[in-house]
């Protein structure tokens, strides 16, 4: 509860609630005191107010911890996370107490931190700090005072890329995936040209998952979390039916063996190894799907079908990716 006294012509207010530290604050002005002493009580009906046994335990770092432990390995990118928030944990702003802890320590930590990575990388690793301080409010009981990551002023950069192939790069591409011991660096390349598939999608495809007489695959889960099947272009099923006959019939479960069993490591490795020789600059694997999406739009798809191939969800985070040939549109034009 709140009291308010006048003491030598001045309002003094005092909160006082079971568990929380007794607050007071003076004021020349009753209004004031009143105002303020309202804004409290409602802080503390919220849980705002930290109680003093809450605010003397816990560390951030404890936090960071209890969510590594219980929420991390629920997601699945659990083990990229668990690599962030290691690093997060050596900074000294993990050792402050929940009570100590302002926005100023993040801005120091963001400061910090901006010195060897970009606000956008910094933006991504700060996204689980920010759901901690909410599932410690919401389920785990914690009066965290407020997510102070979300009163963090960050401004990250639009990094989207606008990378097509240009001409004659797709035949010099491929000619360097053969420089390559492993036919299946090609086999991957020409796939995600063909699909539009992600690297990690294309990488974790099962031949269980394939179906050659409908002409499509299925992705079970893909990075938004839902699934999706996928329409197959000739060029892409024949590449199918060439490895099924070429690989398979040495494989013993042949249902469940990956169609292209290269890790993520291996391909990175190929990809820039064998481009570094060519003429071919700033081209990243990603850009692949970028280029699929374009091209399926060049062919006159409409955008809920490209968004059932690319499995895009949000139709501005599709028209993101998708390009117009100015060429194709001066044909148009000149018709």
């Amino acid at each position: 509860m709140s009291t308010i006294r006048k003491h030598r012509g001045k309002y003094q207010v005092q909160i006082r609630r079971k568990g929380h530290r007794p607050i007071s604050k003076t004021f020349h002005q009753l209004r004031d005191a009143q105002e303020w002493s309202r804004l409290m009580e409602v802080q503390a009906d919220r849980g705002d107010l930290l109680p003093t046994q809450t605010k003397q335990k816990h560390r951030l770092a404890d936090l960071v911890v209890r969510y590594k432990t219980e929420i991390t390995p629920g997601k699945k990118g659990s083990r990229d996370e668990t690599i962030v928030l290691d690093a997060f944990l050596r900074d000294p702003i993990c050792q402050k107490t929940l009570c100590s802890l302002t926005v100023a320590d993040f801005a120091g930590y963001r400061n910090r931190r901006l010195k060897s990575v970009s606000s956008a990388t910094l933006k991504r690793q700060l996204n689980p700090i920010s759901h901690m301080f909410k599932i410690a409010r919401t389920e785990w009981g914690i009066s965290v005072k407020e997510n102070l990551v979300e009163s963090l002023r960050l401004k990250a950069k639009d990094n989207k890329r606008e990378r097509r192939l240009q001409d004659g790069e797709q035949e010099e591409l491929l000619e360097a995936t053969r420089t390559r011991q492993s036919p299946y660096i090609e086999w991957i390349v020409i796939f995600a040209i063909e699909t539009a598939m992600r690297r990690g999608e294309i990488l974790g495809l099962q031949w269980d998952q394939v179906d050659l007489k409908r002409r499509s695959v299925t992705i079970l889960e893909s990075k938004n979390g839902y699934s999706r099947t996928i329409p197959l272009t000739p060029t892409a099923v024949a590449l199918l039916h060439d490895i099924w006959r070429e690989v398979c019939p040495s494989v013993t479960n042949k249902r469940t063996a990956r169609v292209f069993p290269i890790t993520a490591n291996g391909l990175r490795m190929a990809w820039e190894r064998m481009l570094k020789p060519t003429d071919i600059k700033d081209l990243h694997f990603h850009d692949l799907r970028h280029e699929a999406i374009s091209r399926f739009f060049e062919m006159g798809l409409t955008v809920p079908e490209v968004a059932s191939i690319s499995g895009h969800r949000d139709l501005l985070m599709l028209m993101r990716y998708a390009h117009a040939n100015n060429s194709r549109i001066h044909k148009i034009f000149d018709k």
